[in-house]
């Protein structure tokens, strides 16, 4: 649900560490261990530790941009309702989808509710888990990217943000799952 322009929230530190482009050029190798992370699960309030899903199934990492629970990335709200939509799909093929967002826990509890997300949602307002995976950032908030993972937790595709694709299909993310 897009809302008016209500711009509170937004100028903080997170969107000043941010503020400034750097490019997407993560250097993570297709068949390389994806990095592990610990982040809260909005969703389901719990905490999330990737490695706990290592030999079990495999990850749809879905870093997304939401500046505030008032203001989504237009390239973005979108991607999010879509894979949102698709959840039950991903979840058919024995897929995890962590969506990750560098809102705070409260920006991501409303973010939650507003658009009844069914999948997992992870906060990570340090945005060290988007550095970590070198996403880039522009304009106060981390950029788009999509990372499948096998079960292994070894990098299987990786799409990154870009003006032609901001972010990968969803039918695409579930045809390469439907292989793993």
């Amino acid at each position: 649900m897009l809302t008016s322009l209500d711009f509170r929230g937004l100028f903080n530190a997170r969107f000043a560490r941010n503020f400034f482009p750097i490019p997407a050029t993560s250097s993570l190798a297709i068949g390389q261990n994806a990095p592990d992370l610990l982040l809260p699960d909005i969703t389901n309030q719990s905490t999330v530790r990737l490695s706990d899903y290592r030999g079990k199934q495999p990850i749809v990492l879905a870093f997304t941009r939401i500046f505030t629970e008032k203001q989504y990335c237009p390239l973005c709200y979108p991607h999010i309702i879509e894979l949102n939509d698709n959840y039950e799909r991903f979840s058919e093929l024995g897929v995890e989808v962590l969506m990750i967002t560098s809102t705070d826990t409260p920006q991501s509890r409303q973010v939650v509710r507003d658009l009844g997300l069914k999948m997992p949602l992870l906060s990570n307002p340090s945005c060290d888990v988007f550095r970590t995976y070198q996403v880039g950032q522009a304009l106060g908030a981390p950029l788009p990217a999509q990372f499948i993972l096998d079960r292994q937790g070894k990098l299987r595709y990786k799409h990154l943000f870009s003006f032609l694709a901001p972010n990968a299909p969803v039918e695409t993310l579930i045809t390469l799952c439907q292989n793993l």
